[in-house]
This record gives C-alpha cells, structure tokens and sequence, in this order.
C-alpha cells in the first residue's frame, strides 16, 4: 500500500533539497563574479579607494568610538572581487601627537614613495593639538611613520575643521582639499610635501565651500573637466549623502549641481564619504562609500561598499544605484 505520506515528505525535501543547491549556486557565482556589499567585513567607513602597485586598494577609517579609533587597516584586491587585509598599517604608536580619531586616510604615490594623508584628535578648537598629518612607507601597505613628526595643518582656517583631506595632482601641482565643519579649503602643497606653496595673492588657504557641503571633499577629472564632490547631512543620521559640481579649474567656482547617492529604503541607509575608482585606459568608474545597514541605529556601525558610476551624454553623473551584489569581477590589465 503506498503511504501518501512518506511520499509528500520525501517530495518536500527533494524540493528543499533543489532550492538550497540553486541558492547554493547562486551564492557561489556571486562569491566568485561579483564582490558583494559589503566588499570586506568589518566596521569601516570613510573609503580612500586608489589603484596602486598593480592592484585596487582601500584605506578606509576603522569605525568604532573615537578612543578606540587607533589604528587604520587596508585592503588590497587584482579583481575587486577577493580582498586582502593588511592589519594596522599606521597606529597611534608611529604617530606621537595623535591619540585617537585616525580618519579619512588619503594615499597617493610619488618618487616610490606611498604617503598617507590623515586626520586625528577631532581638535574643536586651535588650542588643541591635532588636524592633518602626513605619514610615509615604502609600499601601500606600510607600515607607515610620522612623516613631519607633527600635523600639517593643526589650525581652522576659514571655519574649517582640519579633518577630511583628499590630495589631488593636475599638471605637476598638488593640491589639497580638506575641512569639516561645512566649510571646505584648498591650498597647494610643496613639492616634499613638508608644507604649502602660497597663492599669487599671497594667501595659503583658499575656501572653495560649495552649497550644501558639510565635509569629504573628493576631486578627480574627466575630459577635461573638474569634478568636486562631498558629503552633505550628518554621517550618524540616515540622510548622509553625496553630492557633486563640476568646474573649469581645481579652484572652482563649483556651483552644486545634484545628489548622486543617497538611502535606499530596500538597500541601506547613511550612505556618505565615499572616494571614486577609474580603470586605466577605460572610462569606467566606481564610486567606493560607506553606508549604514538597515535597522542598525550604532552610529559607529558602518560597512564599506562598491558600486558602478555612470556619466549621460552630458557628462553628467548619473544616481548611483545601490546594490547587494556590488561590482563584477575586473582585473587590472
């Protein structure tokens, strides 16, 4: 006699059987072509993404409370897919002024040289020791040292708070970006990186504050214009985004033109302070930031994404749009 019942069980589990290998398939093509969201674990916010040594990087800020914020660690991928964890390549112990709150590192490379731009202390005032420094290594992964042994800039110059610097080259000059506190500054470094190169009207920090900027400045430049970005809203609240101008020069004037990434209800919230990729000798983009999962309300609870980038026939940037599966697989010709 055929028991109706066995037969259903072992169909359900035939059934749940398929579902779990399709998903397990699925999984695995995502894993092996796709670098998912978030691209490594960890709390990480305020994403330098670069291309250095033959391979992608990330040097993001270690996102915790400002005291335990002593350390940074970077990541290195040949795919963007399979990432590689480089622990504590700067701490507080290379760098004697600095104490806590090491943010927003910007690396860039010169004369084989890596150098690695940083924030530290949240000064709130000139009477504090802190702001921006530089440290040094001889590979993108360090370990870096105190390159000048005390900040850069350690003053609020027009109303900016010395924090979220971005270094950016245009025709052998090297400029420096930087300022929270919804203001945001410009000067030209010297060619050792040691100090600044004053302006023709003798002045060393330029504000260059477009409306709505609140911190994050990130510039980069695409046929033969300017494109300045930042940060606008409050990084604890839903609501952070990213916005962006575009310019004629690295001085600006940079009249605000749109938000380009902003909170998905479906995806994310908090999504800010991000830095941008270009393949060489493509014109294609990534767009590398920080976001807040949904239902985490930990300020301090902030995991580093990848998505594509996109220009109209304009030259306009298009709205980023979110994902799970983050970028496919593109290594580095």
């Amino acid at each position: 006699m055929i028991n109706l019942s066995q037969i259903a069980k072992v169909s359900i589990g035939a059934l749940l059987m398929v579902c779990l290998l399709e998903a397990n398939i699925y999984a695995q093509k995502t894993k092996k072509d796709h670098a998912g969201n978030p691209v490594f674990e960890g709390w990480y916010a305020d994403p330098e993404g670069a291309i250095l040594d033959g391979k992608y990087w990330i040097f993001p800020t270690y996102s915790d409370h400002y005291k335990k914020q002593v350390y940074m660690d970077a990541f290195s991928s040949k795919d963007l897919v399979k990432w590689t964890k480089h622990e504590r390549i700067i701490d507080t112990t290379a760098v004697k002024w600095a104490k806590k709150a090491l943010w927003a590192p910007a690396v860039i490379e010169k004369d084989n040289k890596y150098f690695l731009f940083f924030g530290a202390n949240d000064i709130q005032s000139d009477n504090e020791v802190g702001g921006i420094g530089i440290a040094v290594a001889d590979k993108p992964e360090g370990p870096y040292k105190d390159y000048l042994g005390k900040p850069l800039i350690d003053k609020f110059h027009n109303g900016a708070q010395p924090i979220d610097q971005f270094v950016f080259e245009d025709n052998g000059t090297w400029y420096i970006f930087y300022g929270g506190w919804r203001h945001c500054n410009i000067a030209k470094l010297n060619n050792d990186f040691t100090g600044f190169v004053p302006f023709e009207d003798g002045s060393v920090f330029k504000e260059v504050t477009p409306e709505g900027y609140v911190e994050g400045p990130f510039m980069f430049k695409r046929n033969g214009k300017y494109y300045f970005m930042w940060s606008e809203g409050s990084w604890r609240k839903p609501s952070y985004s990213v916005a962006y101008a575009i310019a004629d020069s690295p001085m600006g004037p940079f009249k605000r033109i749109n938000k380009i990434l902003k909170q998905d209800d479906k995806i994310a919230t908090g999504a800010g302070h991000h830095s941008v990729i270009k393949t060489p000798g493509e014109d294609k983009w990534y767009i590398v930031y920080h976001r807040r999962p949904l239902g985490e309300t930990d300020r301090n609870y902030r995991v580093t994404c990848i998505d594509e980038m996109h220009f109209d026939e304009n030259g306009l940037i298009k709205d980023v749009i979110m994902t799970f599966d983050g970028v496919k697989k593109a290594k580095l010709k």
